[in-house]
């Protein structure tokens, strides 16, 4: 043995000792750091199922390949990682001695293919994720790179160390082929046999390589035991629990449903709810449960949930990477002082490190962390706090953070929670919030509209729309839920009444709650007003389940065109005993197209309807996975090409958002561009190119009322009355009404004699007309003749009456 392997070797093996111990209790720390959180009970079990999701999404890399090039590339990497650590084990050894080979494997063909394989897709992977990096450097794309407010000399310092574990395990096997110490097949180790080819036989040189090797890994551990908040470094280890422990132990992501107000691990009950013992939100960081604290230690700095957030795109201060990034470094900054005890109550008094030594004990925690333990955790500049108040606020909901996060942190939850304390104990929130409040709890609507309004949308139809009294009669299959802008808002109001018309075409039996509706406590609850979200909420569940007492799970239906009531009632009231079937108008009326009770027809030569781009909604697509359906239907209504979808850049699960999100709808928007105009530029822009036209033309079709109102707004001010928004709806029952009969020409009136002035003419009786009972089992306007005495219409597939004149309003 040479003095350059007993030097070499004593300095791998006590380089790895210390990376041993110094990550023990680094490890250990973050344990303790991650368990001050708040409890979260339900995050705990059922083991098979959340085991099975965590496999699926780090060794599928299901989430990484949504980003398909960069998510090969990445899992080249990590495979390389963990697979090669039995070679790091091998290197140690071969310090010492050079010849040495892992027992019963170290000259196996088939492992020596399999370490050679992972070798080089390490190195090529690296690689390119390096080139990748330095394509968006933030110093030169600024606010457009991904990796803008990462920590880049962190990551420069994790893929240096990662390029030179994979080319340690190439040069190691070379030299050890070129020393003659390493017989296998050329075919089991090419590159390494290629690399044997250019260096001299050594032991000297394979004792160099394994020592670099070793220390490579050695001092990465060091590197990132001294910092635990190197999140793109602890990641390869936390990721695993965070995954693991995701919100849902089905694997879905964490959207949908806002988690519930928790307090010690419990649904907080407001009757009983003291501000003084329970937690309200998240005041403090602590308050964030030990779930948050996880996800804060996880985040990677990859920032796609950065390049996805319509709040960040448009030049707000918002990025859900740094709020993170924000959020974790408090936490570590702040836990010498947790961990030894330290409390503050609302007032900012210490009640945590309190007696006669209290002096002292709080003297023996470093200063910088009885510095961080006194910002406020929401506050501005002023006052240093670790979340500006813009940044809170410009948050839509929009899920586009959760939906791409590669590790499952919970973005969207956490941002409502640090509402949920601003609006409930704090009482600091944007001005306008106030009208929606008052409104909401007094109206029961947004707009603050007089409730018994709630039918006005049903006049000018011709047919009755039944509303329900009491329990919902036995052959009603679907509830239809109008939602507050369907009700109130002129534009919306048409999406309400094609969708009426197409489901009476189609001889489905639905009726309405008129003016028993209210709001369904959407925009409260994501605002952060979580008090007035459950009182409408218990009042709507109250309502719901008196109209479907006594039926069963299944048939407890509800369609509605509101993506966000679709939410809220189907994914939220469970969590207040409201258990529904709630779909969104566009699954029902393709299912209606699919059973052949909607025909739609294609619009005549010469009546081309132009290009059409599909909008989809937050609260539809990636918060409900709803993605097809609507698309479907749009093709339908041009079953003969002259109607062409041409999808936007951002569609699908990477659509921009509207706006209008986490009561966005009723906020101004004071800081960079407007989020509706940004979007319809885009939407507008499609359908030039589809069209191939100087100037756009076309339809934004859409399937919410929010994104109706924000898109229309945004095409007016940028696009111009050449491109129409449309709800999916409006479309559909166009091309259905294409397949009524044309009308029978009316015979022209006999002339009528004037009268003399001996016999004068006479009065013409007066019709009758219907009223409307105001509440009562119906409304809207009396049959017509061709209805018959019942009232009904026919359905797309066999038209009987006359077509109507068809709206070109957008």
């Amino acid at each position: 043995m040479t003095w350059v392997q007993y030097v070499l070797g004593t300095i791998t093996v006590l380089s790895a000792v210390v990376a041993v111990v110094l990550v023990s209790r680094t490890v250990a720390k973050m344990v303790s750091i991650i368990r001050l959180g708040q409890p979260a009970p339900d995050r705990v079990g059922p083991f098979g199922p959340r085991f099975m999701t965590m496999l699926k999404e780090t060794l599928g890399h299901t989430r990484m390949l949504k980003w398909s090039h960069i998510g090969v590339l990445h899992w080249l990497v990590m495979v390389g990682f963990g697979g090669l650590f039995l070679a790091l084990v091998e290197a140690f050894v071969e310090v010492w001695n050079p010849t040495f080979h892992l027992p019963l494997i170290g000259t196996w063909s088939v492992y020596s293919l399999f370490v050679e394989i992972l070798g080089v897709g390490t190195v090529v992977g690296i690689g390119a994720l390096i080139v990748i990096r330095q394509l968006h450097n933030p110093a030169r794309q600024g606010r457009l790179s991904r990796f803008y407010g990462s920590n880049m000399g962190r990551a420069y310092f994790v893929e240096g160390i990662v390029f030179l574990e994979g080319l340690g395990i190439l040069v190691v096997r070379g030299a050890k082929i070129s020393l003659g110490a390493f017989d296998v097949p050329t075919w089991s180790a090419p590159v390494s046999t290629a690399l044997a080819a250019i260096l001299p036989p050594s032991e000297t040189l394979v004792t160099v390589f394994a020592a670099v090797k070793v220390l490579s890994a050695t001092i990465w551990l060091i590197v990132i035991a001294l910092t635990p908040t190197m999140g793109v470094a602890w990641h390869r280890f936390t990721a695993f629990p965070n995954i693991y422990f995701k919100r849902e132990d089905s694997g879905r992501k964490a959207l949908g449903a806002v988690k519930p107000m928790m307090s010690g691990g419990k649904p907080l009950d407001f009757e009983e709810a003291d501000p003084d013992t329970d937690v309200f939100g998240a005041g403090k960081v602590e308050d964030f449960t030990w779930k948050g604290l996880l996800d804060f230690t996880t985040c990677t700095e990859c920032g796609r949930c950065q390049s996805q957030c319509p709040a960040w795109n448009t030049e707000k201060p918002l990025s859900p990477k740094l709020l993170v990034n924000a959020l974790r470094d408090n936490a570590y900054a702040k836990a010498p002082y947790l961990l030894a005890g330290g409390r503050k109550d609302m007032a900012g008094d210490e009640i945590g490190i309190t007696g006669d030594d209290a002096e002292a004990r709080l003297a023996a925690i470093p200063e910088a962390a009885r510095t961080e333990a006194e910002r406020p955790l929401i506050g501005g500049e002023d006052v240093l706090g670790v979340i500006d108040p813009e940044i809170l606020w410009s948050c839509t909901t929009c899920g586009a953070c959760v939906e791409q996060c590669p590790v499952d942190i919970e973005h969207v939850d956490h941002i409502v929670d640090m509402r949920r304390y601003q609006v409930m104990i704090e009482s600091e929130f944007p001005t306008e919030l106030n009208s929606l409040f008052k409104n909401l709890e007094n109206k029961g609507n947004p707009w603050g509209q007089n409730p018994k309004d709630r039918l006005e949308w049903t006049k000018g139809l011709d047919f009755e729309v039944p509303v329900v009294e009491g329990e919902l009669d036995a052959e009603t299959e679907y509830l239809f839920w109008i939602g507050c802008a369907g009700a109130f808002d002129d534009g919306q109001k048409k999406t309400i009444q094609a969708t009426a018309e197409l489901l009476h075409r189609a001889g489905v039996n639905f009726a309405v709650l008129g003016s028993g509706e209210t709001c369904t406590g959407d925009p409260a609850r994501r605002s952060g007003n979580e008090f007035v979200f459950q009182m409408l909420a218990q009042q709507n569940v109250e309502t719901l389940n008196t109209v479907f007492e006594g039926r069963e799970t299944g048939t407890r239906k509800i369609v509605t065109t509101c993506p966000h009531c679709l939410n809220t009632l189907g994914r939220e009231y469970p969590q207040l005993d409201g258990h529904y079937e709630v779909l969104h108008h566009t699954q029902l009326l393709n299912k209606l197209v699919r059973e052949k009770k909607l025909v739609p027809v294609s619009a005549p030569a010469g009546e081309e309807t132009g290009p059409v781009t599909y909008h989809d909604p937050c609260y539809l697509g990636r918060h409900n996975e709803v993605y097809e359906e609507p698309r479907a239907l749009i093709n339908a209504t041009g079953a003969a090409g002259t109607t062409t979808l041409t999808e936007m850049p951002r569609h699908g699960d990477r659509s921009m958002c509207c706006g209008a999100g986490g009561a966005r709808m009723w906020m101004e928007e004071r800081i960079g561009k407007r989020i509706n105009f940004t979007r319809a530029e885009e939407a507008a822009e499609t359908l030039q190119q589809a069209g191939n036209g100087t100037e756009p033309s076309g339809t934004l079709a859409v399937g919410c009322p929010f994104c109706r109102t924000m898109m229309t707004d945004g095409v007016n001010q940028t696009a111009g009355e050449a491109v129409k928004v449309q709800d999916v709806s409006q479309m559909l029952l166009a091309a259905v009404r294409r397949g009524d009969p044309a009308p029978e020409p009316t015979p022209e009136p006999e002339p009528t004699p004037e009268p003399s002035a001996e016999a004068p003419a006479e009065s013409p009786a007066e019709s009758e007309v219907p009223s409307g009972t105001d509440g009562a089992e119906s409304t809207g306007t009396a049959p017509t003749p061709e209805q018959g005495s019942n009232g009904a219409a026919s359905n797309g597939s066999s038209p009987d009456q006359a077509a109507r004149e068809r709206s070109t309003e957008n």
